[in-house]
């Protein structure tokens, strides 16, 4: 983990750390802000270094809003592992 921005979040000016933080924020809309910011930049492997799947299906009703472009397609892979298993039914 570094201390610099993440690269996804190059038009914002955070450091990692704080990052992390806005993550795990109590609040659950401003957490689903940077969740969804995450979900929608980042590479689909480098979400799972900062939230769990467990997290995204948890918090999923308030990054919906917030996946814009990438809504079908976070709603395919959850819908994937839920035929395959990993997660259970909806």
């Amino acid at each position: 983990m570094g201390s610099g921005r993440p690269w996804f979040l190059w038009d914002v000016e955070i450091d990692e750390p704080t990052f992390r933080a806005r993550l795990q924020h109590p609040d659950p809309g401003i957490r689903a802000q940077w969740q969804g910011a995450l979900l929608r930049e980042a590479r689909f492997r480098e979400v799972f270094e900062y939230m769990t799947l467990a997290e995204i299906v948890r918090d999923l009703d308030h990054i919906d809003p917030h996946l814009g472009r990438k809504r079908p397609f976070w709603h395919w892979i959850l819908e994937g592992f839920r035929h395959d298993g990993v997660l259970p039914p909806a």
